[in-house]
């Protein structure tokens, strides 16, 4: 069986772009085209994992092929931000998840109390902002996945991933990280045999899920940012005067992915050194913008 364990809908809130937080939403994808969406392209189970939110969920009870899940924004205890993956949740579970999102220590073991799987997502980006070491000592030792195959990331920033768990035994996910249809379903995580919800979920607690499907790209990104642009404006019709602006779309994401590729490699790099034991430095600062695009594209 097949599952895309990472997909937004309208209900993941408002955009993080700054001057945008307040007209254009992460994304504009309605539940039920998400759940065909998925479906047509091969998945045999669908799940949402809105920011912070179950409301797509009420539309999709009816289906016996959907679960419900979320992406939690959580506070770690440097002041940094992360984002987990919490499968298969009920309602309840939902409203005691975000009491304690803010507070790690107390959502950790609220998760292992409920015996709830859960995911680290995209572990090497930039997206949720600066990282610390602190940050990759409660990865590492309470976190049982990590997220190796995100639809949106570059090859080379999943390959880390998928190095970093498998160097720690961590079970891999994968999913697209769909803000837009045209990516949902675009990467997944499969498990072999599988032939119900129940079996897929204790499969992948086994670890006997298997990440596939496409990474992300320059193209891809550019591609589903023009998507949501075109979304906010058929939405919000006088979010058209924001017109003359589409043309800087590509330079956006072009600076997008020359940040996440510096991040990455930054971090990927202080995590096998951390994990081998070597010393680190005291303080690690964040990646300067100095990356060539030749060199982004040549980590692949």
């Amino acid at each position: 069986m097949r599952c895309d364990l990472h997909v937004h809908s309208i209900h993941s809130g408002m955009c993080e772009v700054p001057g945008l937080r307040r007209v254009c939403r992460e994304s504009y994808s309605a539940p039920n085209d998400v759940y065909a969406s998925l479906r047509r392209r091969g998945m045999d189970l669908v799940t949402l994992t809105d920011h912070d939110s179950i409301e797509g969920a009420e539309s999709l009870r009816r289906f016996g092929r959907f679960f419900m899940s979320e992406e939690v924004t959580c506070r770690m205890p440097s002041g940094t931000q992360a984002h987990v993956g919490v499968y298969d949740i009920s309602e309840r579970q939902h409203i005691e998840i975000q009491r304690r999102r803010n507070d790690l220590p107390a959502l950790l073991a609220y998760l292992g109390e409920q015996r709830l799987f859960f995911s680290v997502n995209h572990l090497f980006s930039g997206l949720t902002g600066r990282r610390t070491d602190e940050d990759f000592d409660w990865f590492e030792s309470m976190f049982p996945a990590y997220e190796t195959r995100n639809g949106h990331m570059m090859p080379g920033h999943n390959r880390s991933a998928e190095e970093a768990a498998r160097r720690l035994g961590k079970v891999a996910v994968g999913g697209s990280d769909s803000h837009a249809l045209a990516s949902a379903g675009s990467a997944y995580t499969e498990v072999p045999g599988a032939r119900t919800k129940a079996e897929f979920l204790r499969g992948l607690r086994a670890g006997r899920g298997i990440v596939g499907g496409e990474h992300g790209g320059y193209a891809k990104l550019t591609r589903d940012v023009f998507d949501i642009a075109g979304s906010m404006m058929r939405h919000n019709s006088w979010t058209a005067l924001l017109l003359p602006l589409a043309p800087a779309i590509p330079l956006y994401t072009l600076a997008v992915m020359l940040h996440e590729y510096g991040f990455a490699r930054r971090w990927s790099v202080l995590a096998g050194r951390r994990e081998r034991g070597r010393p680190r430095p005291a303080r690690v600062r964040e990646p300067k913008p100095r990356f060539r695009f030749v060199e982004a594209l040549a980590w692949r």
